[in-house]
Formats: structure tokens, sequence, C-alpha cells
């Protein structure tokens, strides 16, 4: 654990948690693989130049706020970005709706599973008080993915980039969970698994910051040094230390 400058029972009011990875995981079945969606339409050569499944979405960091004024408005730009990709991947123009809208739908089709530690942690939490939040790179229907998960009656407010119009690590959807939470980012700390968006972000916008580096995480390689203000840790029970 890295060193985080000690906070009394005052100073921190909103703990804000990244979503997955951090309170949930992928458990199988898993979402489909791109490629029969392309293949049995005989598309080989379409398939094999898409890419990675995950990246055919928004980027870290990116502002989509045009497109986040409502959940129609932004599910349509969803699709439309798997159509102009399908298209510049040399999928057929008179098929590529069909072929995305079949994409978006596999690609939501996700199986989650809370991590053991995480009802325990969110209670002790608002038992002292302090406000739960959630904020995550996630679709339009992120308080319902934390509803499904069942841990909807322990979280005060959740913020999903689709709705705040920016990825983290972007300022606006850090912004837009501090305005929900109610608090200054002094008072806030923020816990997540991923480097750039759960700790080098929040700690931009003057938020303390625990990377939560789980022995089993999906993500591969070596921790990063830790700056001043951020903490590390590799199981949420160990917040109550910190606080």
């Amino acid at each position: 654990m890295g060193a985080i400058r000690p906070c009394g029972p005052s100073d921190v009011k909103a703990v804000i948690f990244d979503f997955y990875g951090t309170l949930v995981r992928m458990v199988p079945p898993l979402p489909p693989s791109h490629e029969p969606f392309f293949l049995r339409r005989g598309l080989h050569e379409a398939a094999a130049r898409w890419g990675d499944q995950w990246s055919a979405g928004p980027g870290d960091g990116e502002e989509h706020l045009a497109h986040s004024t409502d959940e129609e408005s932004y599910r349509r730009w969803e699709r439309e970005r798997l159509r102009l990709r399908a298209l510049e991947r040399g999928v057929p123009k008179d098929q590529a709706a069909d072929l995305a809208a079949e994409i978006d739908t596999a690609i939501k089709r996700l199986r989650l599973e809370l991590f053991a530690d995480v009802r325990a942690v969110l209670a002790r939490l608002r038992e002292h008080g302090l406000t739960v939040a959630i904020c995550s790179n996630w679709f339009w229907d992120l308080d319902r993915a934390v509803d499904e998960a069942g841990i909807g009656d322990l979280v005060d407010t959740v913020v999903s980039s689709a709705r705040a119009g920016a990825r983290k690590p972007h300022p606006l959807i850090y912004r837009a969970v501090l305005d929900a939470c109610g608090t200054a980012p002094g008072q806030s700390l923020f816990v997540g698994d991923m480097w750039e968006p759960d700790v080098v972000g929040p700690l931009a916008q003057g938020m303390r910051a625990v990377h939560l580096w789980r022995p089993d995480r999906a993500v591969q390689g070596s921790a990063p040094p830790l700056p001043e203000g951020a903490a590390r840790i590799t199981t949420l029970h160990a917040l109550t230390g910190l606080l």
C-alpha cells in the first residue's frame, strides 16, 4: 500500500467507485465474438479487418456531449459509429446497419458478478455517513446494471460516461459526479482499478485516489509508481484503514 495523506473523519465526504473491474467482473457466458455476425453474411475479409470487439466504442477520454442529450440520441450514435466502422471494413452499404445493430446488442449482453468484498464495504461507508457514488465509462443504463448487480440500495448516485457526455479521464465526467455528490474535489476519494481513468484523472481534478490492484485482476502488467495523493490496495476492505 502506498502513502496517502491521512483522512480525518471530516475530510472525506464522498467515496466514488469505478464499476467494472472494481465492483464487478464479467463471468461466463461471455459476450459472443463479432465474427459469427460477419461470417454468416459471407463477409470473411471484413471480419478479419474489424479488430477487437471492445475497440469499436468511444475511446478513453473522448468527449461526446452532443450525442448524450438523451437516451435515444446516444443509442443512435452508438450504432452509427458501428455502421461507419463496418463500411470502413468493407461491409456492403445495404448490410451495414443491420450488422451494427447485431454487434451493438451482443457487446452489451454482459453477465456481471460482484467481487466478494463489495457489499460489506459499501454498507460500512454508508454507516459512517459517507456518500457512495459510482462513476464509470459505461453504457446509458449504468443505473440498471448497478441494480442488477445487487448494490443499488448501497449507492447514492450513479454517473455513466454515456450520460455525462465524456469518458474518463476527461474532466467533464469527474465534474458531473462531484456535482451529483455535492462535494468538493478535496472531500472526494476516487477508487478504481484502471490507472489513467481512476487514478491520474481524479488526481488532476483535485481528488484523492486509491488504485485497486486485485490479485485476480483481468489487466496484466506491473503497477505504476504511486504519485502523491494516491494509495494502492489489494482489497476494498483496506479502504477502512485509509479513512
